[in-house]
């Protein structure tokens, strides 16, 4: 885990490092460089599963080498590239990322006893956590203190010093007792209606989520408070790390639906009090208190659900899905926020989620529809041999 928490970093702290290389570094607009991040979500939404898939069939060194590469060499070629070919190259960068979360949750999946796994996810949650408190926080202080091109590098050292860290820890992804068969199963065979279900909700807590820090944003600017951003955002990590802590102890957790619901609809009512910044913190911790509980929900039942060949491809469903929800919340409810005032944008956020959320229960309910059952008289027409 401490090793997964150092490989975070790096990642965690490419979003806002490569936001202030196109605003800062090439004097862009705020709108070029959401582009090249919109290209590099969608290329990890799409690589997710794909990557994943190359770790059931050929092990984890073989792939992280191959990813840890290719993030590697463009982050170090990133000050050398004019920007139409940093948009071009974010896409496949961003297909062939190192896949630390998926990685993280397969390890722990396969080393973790099942009555025990609760507990390890939740952990692993409180670590995204606290990597999401340092890595952007150290991104912004080398951008500003020494220039974005030095931060852009080191990104580039970072995930060398990831990929010879995890090539040579090698952690295992399946346990040595699993009986994992050689061939894969079909995907209609384990992309269950369950499975389905519970990818719908992770991609409807991501859009809640993304939705809440966008109308934080929005509220401190309107009152212009904007330079307490930092310590609010620090108090909603805090409180989602103190959730995982319970969640993790407790010997009957509430369920991934019950703790999406409490997501997002405890998220609605902050827009009523965001003045002062101290208020806005402490009527966002009930919603971030369910944050890091519904991730680790999350990933215990996928972790379920999947079976052990295909446990990668799955674990990369999951990162697509949390990649689709916060590509779908951003611009929704930055719509809002552009036409209305930032209460607005909180109920958007909620809303949002348990729109999205609400298909997985449906689905799991939805009816599956069963061949008619043939006459006695019709199968003795077809059968008279038989027809006693």
């Amino acid at each position: 885990m401490l090793v997964m928490f150092l490989a975070r970093l790096p990642l965690t702290a490419m979003g806002v490092t490569l936001t202030l290389y196109v605003v800062t570094g090439l004097g862009r607009g705020y709108g070029a460089a959401g582009l090249v991040g919109t290209a590099a979500t969608l290329g990890t939404a799409l690589g997710a599963p794909l990557v994943g898939r190359m770790i059931d069939r050929y092990g984890l060194r073989p792939v992280v080498l191959l990813c840890g590469t290719v993030s590697t060499a463009y982050w170090l070629g990133v000050p050398s590239l004019p920007y139409p070919a940093l948009v071009a190259l974010a896409l496949p960068a961003g297909m062939l990322v190192v896949p630390v979360s998926s990685l993280a949750r397969q390890v722990l999946t396969a080393q973790v006893p099942a009555e025990q796994r609760r507990s390890a996810y939740s952990l692993d949650t409180i670590s995204i956590e606290s990597s999401f408190m340092i890595g952007p926080a150290a991104a912004i202080a080398v951008c500003t203190q020494l220039s974005p091109t030095t931060a852009v590098t080191g990104l580039g050292i970072g995930f060398a010093a990831l990929t010879v860290t995890l090539y040579w820890f090698d952690p295992p992804v399946r346990h040595q007792d699993e009986q994992v068969p050689t061939e894969r199963p079909p995907l209609h065979n384990w992309l269950t209606r369950d499975l389905s279900a519970t990818l719908l909700v992770a991609a409807g807590a991501l859009f809640c989520l993304v939705g809440t820090e966008l109308a934080t944003l929005a509220a401190l600017r309107s009152s212009g408070e904007v330079a307490w951003a930092g310590v609010v955002i620090a108090v909603m990590c805090l409180a989602s790390a103190t959730g995982g802590m319970v969640h993790g102890a407790v010997r009957r957790p509430l369920s991934q639906t019950t703790l999406m619901l409490l997501l997002a609809v405890l998220v609605i009512p902050v827009g009523l009090t965001t003045q002062p910044w101290w208020l806005l913190a402490l009527v966002l911790i009930p919603t971030n208190l369910a944050c890091a509980p519904t991730l680790a929900a999350t990933a215990e039942q996928i972790g379920a659900l999947a079976p052990a060949r295909v446990r990668g491809e799955a674990m990369g469903l999951l990162d697509s899905a949390t990649r689709i929800g916060m590509a779908i919340g951003s611009p929704i409810v930055g719509t809002v926020l552009d036409h209305a005032p930032a209460a607005w944008g909180f109920a958007a956020a909620g809303a949002g989620g348990l729109v999205i959320a609400a298909a997985g229960p449906a689905l799991r309910r939805f009816p599956v529809p069963r061949p008619a059952l043939a006459s006695p008289r019709a199968l003795r027409k077809k059968c008279p041999s038989e027809a006693g």
